[in-house]
């Protein structure tokens, strides 16, 4: 039934970048201390030593002085700055110089001095907008919805796992008990997480995520085999267990950009809402494909085990190099 699936997935494998989550959203924190001053903290992802070349531009960037010097974070560079302004930036244009140049959006959350915060988003078609004083609750539906999307889609590991999942598990019925399984577990601990009651520290996470990734790619060639395993068994468990974990990456991925203070629990809501959106998006595109190209059903069984050589071979170098992370 998956057969030629197989093959179509291995060729999707193999000339794949081996990275995961490059494509974070850069952050842009604006706080208004006094009248005319805010403090300006700029947040960009990094890949290894390459760094982004975006700017924000404010109506008086002149005014624009850096605080510290900027500040080497896991993922990304932090810089702080301050700006005077002689008008308030209610109202104003904020563009993002670059952006049109990249594949990433920018979340910016801004907090007056009166209380009042916003949030909204910068895209690459997109790279302006007016700083609005107060932002509706859509907009924060909106904004965080996308982010959890673009997260799950962006999130190469967690996609490669869903995909084990699939492929080890026999049946519709089984595949959505599984994939509400994996959905539940991550659910509850990126909330416990980002409410802050449990933590796990980042890069060991992302190590075992990968791990977990490498331990589906096994089963499947053991299932492929006859081998009767636990994760043939009761893949829902499998899923649900490795689950946990996933959800301290995706709540690791969520710090990295922030919640607006006042929206917490809403915009939590709507990340996990995003996430499940693309996730299954994604198993809908996977078993179309699977149902479209099941045409051949004798294939040798050495081809049958390719997918799953490929899947560990990529999980395999992201433990070795987020392993060797712990001590960069």
């Amino acid at each position: 039934m998956k057969n030629l699936f197989f093959l179509l997935i291995t060729m999707i494998l193999l000339p794949l970048h081996i990275a995961a989550h490059e494509m974070r959203p850069a952050y842009l924190h604006i706080k208004q201390v006094d009248e005319n001053t805010y403090n300006v903290f700029w947040k960009i992802p990094r890949r290894g030593d390459m760094v982004l070349r975006l700017h924000p531009v404010f109506p008086e960037s002149d005014n624009l002085r850096e605080l510290t010097i900027p500040k080497v974070m896991e993922g990304a560079m932090l810089y702080s700055y301050s700006l005077t302004t002689q008008s308030p930036l209610e109202g104003q244009n904020l563009t993002i110089d670059g952006l049109q140049k990249t594949m990433i959006d920018v979340l910016v959350n801004v907090d007056y001095l009166n209380g009042e915060k916003v949030s909204f988003m910068l895209k690459p078609d997109e790279p302006e907008k007016v700083i609005p004083g107060r932002i509706s609750t859509f907009q924060v539906i909106k904004s965080y919805t996308v982010l959890g999307v673009e997260h799950i889609w962006f999130g190469i590991d967690h996609l490669l796992f869903v995909l084990a999942l699939i492929i080890i598990t026999k049946g519709f019925k089984k595949i959505v008990k599984t994939i509400t399984a994996f959905t539940i577990a991550h659910s509850i601990t990126l909330s416990m997480a980002v409410l802050g009651f449990a933590n796990l520290p980042g890069p060991p996470v992302e190590a075992v995520i990968a791990l977990s990734i490498i331990f589906l790619a096994v089963e499947i060639v053991k299932n492929i085999n006859g081998q009767e395993t636990i994760t043939s068994k009761k893949t829902w468990l499998v899923a649900f267990t490795f689950g946990l974990l996933h959800g301290f990456g995706f709540a690791g991925a969520l710090a990295e950009v922030g919640l607006p203070q006042s929206d917490i629990p809403l915009a939590l809501a709507f990340f996990n809402i995003g996430v499940e959106i693309g996730q299954i998006a994604f198993v809908v595109v996977v078993l179309a494909v699977i149902r479209g190209l099941a045409l051949k059903k004798d294939w040798p069984v050495i081809l049958k085990k390719v997918p799953a050589y490929a899947i560990g071979s990529i999980a395999a170098f992201w433990t070795i190099e987020r392993i060797a992370g712990f001590w960069i």
